[in-house]
């Protein structure tokens, strides 16, 4: 079996000339707290966001085609994700990871109503690889690996051959009689009355509570109740309400 690749240690990196390469020029982008208002105001430059696929080499060439994923979308939005880009280059990351925690605290509540699951994880990651306090790296781990767990099956379900096959009547009847073996003493979640996840919500619960991350982990949770998941499919034919897991 094949060990995890290591990640590089700071060390290493400030050895590797493709890291350097990677931040050069990125002074010019690190600048004192903007006026939030005006970049809620101001839209990016652009008719239709086109969503980006990996990255450049050069910083300005990445952040100039990150720039087309908010065409006519605020400012703001642009602003935090380059704020995310310079931290992952590690450009300045003392000075930018302050003022991205200052746009969360100030904006946290637009930015959960505006940005899409792509960079809320995204900034969740942020907060994972930044944050001082471990309670908001756990808090921040804890939705990326919500998000990116639906994001595999959700991949495998594409990808399969022939087109995703509706529940089938019989089989939820069945399952709500029976117990059906998954793997390693799990069991099918009963559809219709289980209360697995809505225990789990009620744990989650006081965790949407702490501070940006948590106000990211609910919106993040509630979203996935309304895209096409497994969790939203699995909620149409749920009909015992005191065991609803989503957000009224």
């Amino acid at each position: 079996m094949n060990p995890v690749a290591r990640k590089k240690t700071a060390f290493e990196q400030f050895f590797s000339l493709n890291w350097h390469r990677k931040r050069l020029g990125g002074a010019k982008h690190v600048k004192s707290s903007g006026d939030f208002a005006a970049m809620k105001a101001t839209l990016v430059d652009g008719d239709a966001p086109k969503q980006t696929r990996g990255s450049a080499k050069s910083l300005d060439e990445h952040l100039e085609n990150l720039r087309k994923e908010f065409a006519g979308q605020p400012e703001l939005l642009w602003h935090h994700a380059k704020l995310i880009v310079l931290l992952r280059r590690g450009v300045d990351t003392e000075t930018v990871f302050a003022q991205f925690s200052e746009l969360w605290d100030a904006e946290g509540l637009y930015l959960c109503e505006a940005l899409n699951l792509r960079w809320l994880v995204s900034a969740t990651d942020t907060f994972a690889d930044h944050a001082s306090d471990s309670e908001t790296r756990v808090l921040a781990t804890l939705v990326s690996l919500l998000v990116n767990t639906v994001k595999i099956y959700e991949t495998e379900r594409i990808l399969a051959d022939g087109e995703p096959l509706p529940l089938s009547p019989a089989k939820v009847a069945r399952v709500q009689n029976e117990l059906i073996p998954l793997f390693s003493g799990l069991s099918c979640f009963t559809i219709g009355t289980d209360d697995t996840l809505r225990n789990t919500r009620w744990r989650l619960d006081p965790l949407m509570e702490k501070g940006a991350v948590g106000l990211i982990l609910k919106t993040v949770f509630d979203r996935l109740q309304v895209e096409d998941t497994a969790f939203a499919r699995l909620r149409a034919v749920h009909h015992r309400e005191r065991t609803g897991w989503w957000s009224s």
